[in-house]
């Protein structure tokens, strides 16, 4: 089974893209199951239901995202080979910036749209950083300038990554973005693999419940901010 995971900021366009790709892909690779993680809800499943995929849906709640990803994911794996699919795709939202989702050996790919403004993609982090696939929405609603300059500053955040503009709504760009889905490497368990980046490392009181605030109350791994004024143009 072929594994890919696909992430990015919320309301890029994730779903739209997976499930217009979903449609080229399931001409040729058979079976197609969803993996969605999401933090406090999600709708989405309707979506992927109506469009014929079957989805299960992953809500971390009170944990860290990120840690909840990490510790399903190889159970997804082993849920996607009982229901005998040819392709699982996870997405994930609600994922903070400093964290990825993408797995080495396993086909990554990150979401963002035009929309979001030219800085995004340097702000995103390792979610961008590291995958092997860029796919870059709603580029049908930005001027052919725009679109240039925003895709330059993806490459310029992981000149590494394949650059593909999709759109969500029509589709165009999902058949192309289906032959790389189709590339990716077969999977049949994560267990010993490893993440691309490292997820967060601070366990600080408000990790585990901790509603206070004030110096008594931070303890553990707490980063504090150094204020420095900036100097006014002249």
């Amino acid at each position: 089974m072929k594994l890919i995971t696909v992430a990015g900021p919320p309301s890029a366009g994730k779903t739209s893209v997976i499930i217009k790709t979903a449609e080229y892909l399931s001409k040729y690779k058979g079976k197609i199951g969803i993996v969605k993680f999401d933090c406090l809800s999600a709708l989405d499943h309707r979506l992927y239901t109506e469009a014929g995929l079957t989805v299960v849906t992953g809500l971390s709640g009170n944990l860290c995202p990120d840690h909840y990803f990490v510790s399903n994911i190889d159970d997804c794996v082993q849920w996607g080979l009982e229901k005998g699919f040819d392709v699982l795709i996870s997405e994930s939202a609600g994922l903070c910036n400093r964290c990825a989702p993408h797995i080495k050996g396993v086909t990554a790919v990150c979401v963002v749209d035009c929309l979001s403004g030219v800085d995004t993609p340097q702000k995103i982090g390792p979610m961008l950083r590291y995958a092997d696939i860029a796919v870059i929405t709603k580029g049908d609603i930005v001027s052919q300038a725009e679109r240039e300059v925003f895709a330059f500053r993806v490459r310029q955040a992981n000149p590494k990554a394949a650059v593909m503009f999709v759109n969500g709504i029509t589709g165009q760009g999902a058949y192309d973005l289906s032959f790389s889905f189709d590339e990716a490497s077969e999977v049949t368990s994560l267990e010993g693999a490893r993440l691309r980046f490292s997820i967060p490392a601070a366990i600080c009181p408000y990790c585990v419940g901790e509603t206070d605030i004030g110096v008594a109350h931070q303890k553990g791994n707490v980063k504090k901010m150094a204020f420095k004024e900036a100097v006014p143009n002249e």
